[in-house]
């Protein structure tokens, strides 16, 4: 059985895949998937069809991929606006116009798409024998809403409906006739103009939801019946989520929205009298820091990874071309004009021309943020030795590294809790605990000087509780600071910001919720790339670009191809 760090990066490949497909079928660079949900920016975009709904832990990349071309075509082809203006409230109303909406649209697929139309055929044969096999079909309600589903579908795209169900359709399908059959017709007619379609879509939807209601009232309070609906509305998934549905598939960080920060005027520090920024080195005595690098180095030296084809990878996605003078003798190009001498005296040469220069730079700065919060403890290795095999490839990439770390001054908030305390508990105090930010390689030193500092990683003491969106605020003013032309944030942690004073004074998300302002402000200005490395959970509810690991078995090669990827733009964006 898979583990769950590979389910997690099976499903953020797919996703990845997915999310390329619908920013190259629509042209909105600012679609992208987290979460399992579909984004457009920071918008979540709801896909309301029950074909179209997925669940990770069953369904296969085909359905994914199908989902993304359903998608596609629905922000190609349906205006949003207009779709609120007709939708209606009562909810299975809502349910067919939803429906009837969705395929309206896929309908709409381009000749030119045909793998498009086939996933799409494809994926409404695979939900009409799910629905049939689950026995759904067998009920009063089910059997309506199942047949409304293949008529129009069939109407709208011209194919046949799923043929194991034809001939169970037919008592249900004589019976609409005679109430939707008008309808039905002008489906087809109308189904390039939403403004047209929408009427005819809505009479439908209400013509079936008074069959419904018409139905229950016959039978009364039979518990059966209500049992066997329920699950066949279930089944379309509508009536039940809206705004479609997560999955637990992969272990997600924890957020929501803070109150605190919604009643009182933004992000708050009680107290930085106490805040610090050091060098990791300090916290630790000269000869337990030789120590502590002697066994990094035998710890680096079992993980085998093969640090110069990962400098090569890192060449590959980092470097420019830079114009670096020229290149004369060239059979073409400028004509050089000091040689059109020789032109003269030998007829026959051609090589007269020249060509300017291009060199491979990486004018480009890395630096790594490590979260010392006390659960990071136990990947004390891991965590030094990624900064370690980083820097030193970055290095000879002829890219610039920084590596942080942040943590607390104090467990349960020190002395700004003690000071709020003394106060009276002010209400909203804000952040109430004293933060620590450490310094293990600046941008002045190279590996071979700070290789000592990095073993400092070993200390298990300095990890205590992290304050995350602060320490990506500093760690973005030192990269701001320095000449860069780009600049990427690899920010290295397991889980949402903790502080439990600051958590208990305010709410649980308050700290989550300054860590996501301050992520999506620096990737709206585009200042700086941050990025999120989740150690053994998905980060994507606090950074768009991230990638799902489990360093609890060490390092390999895979992992450092991932980060490439990942640095390269390959994982969420």
């Amino acid at each position: 059985m898979a583990r769950p760090q590979e389910l997690a990066r099976r499903q953020q490949q797919i996703e990845e895949l997915c999310s390329a497909a619908i920013r190259a079928l629509t042209g909105d660079a600012h679609l992208h998937f987290r979460s399992n949900r579909l984004y457009q920016a920071e918008r979540p975009l709801p896909v309301n069809a029950p074909h179209l709904r997925l669940h990770p832990e069953t369904d296969d990349f085909r359905a994914f991929r199908a989902f993304a071309d359903g998608a596609s075509l629905r922000i190609r082809y349906s205006c949003p606006d207009l779709h609120r203006r007709h939708l209606p409230e009562e909810p299975v109303e809502r349910l067919i116009f939803e429906l009837l909406e969705q395929l309206r649209a896929e309908s709409l697929v381009p000749a030119s798409l045909p793998g498009v139309r086939e996933n799409l055929h494809r994926r409404f044969d695979a939900w009409s024998e799910t629905y049939h096999k689950a026995r759904l079909t067998e009920t009063g309600l089910g059997i309506l809403l199942y047949t409304v589903a293949q008529v129009c579908w069939a109407r709208l795209t011209g194919n046949p409906v799923w043929e194991p169900t034809e001939g169970m359709l037919e008592h249900t399908r004589a019976a609409l006739a005679p109430i939707i059959g008008a309808h039905l017709a002008r489906l087809a007619r109308t189904r390039h103009h939403q403004a047209e379609f929408a009427p005819h879509a809505l009479a439908i939807a209400r013509a079936v939801s008074n069959m419904i209601r018409n139905a229950v009232a016959e039978e009364g309070d039979d518990e059966t019946n209500e049992a066997e609906d329920s699950a066949a509305l279930a089944a379309f998934s509508l009536l039940l989520d809206f705004d479609n549905g997560d999955s637990d598939t992969l272990t997600v960080a924890a957020s929501g929205h803070s109150k605190t920060v919604e009643a009182s005027p933004g992000y708050r520090v009680f107290s930085r009298r106490h805040d610090r920024e050091v060098n990791a080195a300090d916290l630790v005595r000269k000869a337990l820091l030789r120590d502590y690098r002697q066994q990094l180095d035998e710890w680096v030296g079992h993980q085998g990874i093969n640090v110069r084809r990962l400098t090569r990878l890192l060449m590959a996605v980092l470097a420019v071309e830079d114009r670096d003078g020229r290149t004369f003798g060239e059979e073409q190009g400028n004509i050089d004009g000091r040689r059109l001498a020789q032109l003269i005296s030998s007829p026959a040469e051609r090589r007269l021309f020249w060509l300017d220069r291009y060199q491979p730079t990486s004018d480009c700065m890395v630096s790594l943020l490590v979260d010392c919060s006390g659960s990071m403890k136990e990947y004390a290795n891991a965590l030094a030795g990624i900064a370690d095999i980083l820097v030193r490839a970055l290095e000879q990439a002829k890219v610039t590294t920084e590596v942080l770390g942040f943590t607390t001054g104090a467990w349960g908030g020190g002395r700004p809790r003690a000071e709020w305390m003394g106060r009276g508990r002010p209400k909203y105090p804000g952040r109430l605990n004293e933060t620590c930010h450490m310094v293990f390689k600046d941008a002045g030193r190279n590996w071979r000087r700070a290789r000592h500092d990095l073993a400092a990683f070993l200390k298990l003491d300095i990890y205590r509780e992290g304050v995350d969106g602060e320490a990506i605020e500093w760690a973005c003013s030192r990269m701001l600071a320095h000449g860069a032309r780009r600049r990427i944030l690899i920010v290295i942690s397991d889980g949402c910001p903790t502080d439990g004073a600051t958590g208990l004074a305010n709410d649980e998300f308050y700290l989550g919720n300054h860590l996501r302002e301050v992520v999506d402000r620096h990737t709206a200005q585009g200042d700086v790339e941050i990025l999120g490395l989740g150690v053994g959970l998905d980060l994507s509810p606090y950074y768009q670009r991230c990638l799902a690991t489990d360093l609890g078995q060490g390092l390999d090669n895979r992992l450092f191809f991932e980060i490439v990827q990942l640095i390269a733009g390959r994982h969420r964006r």
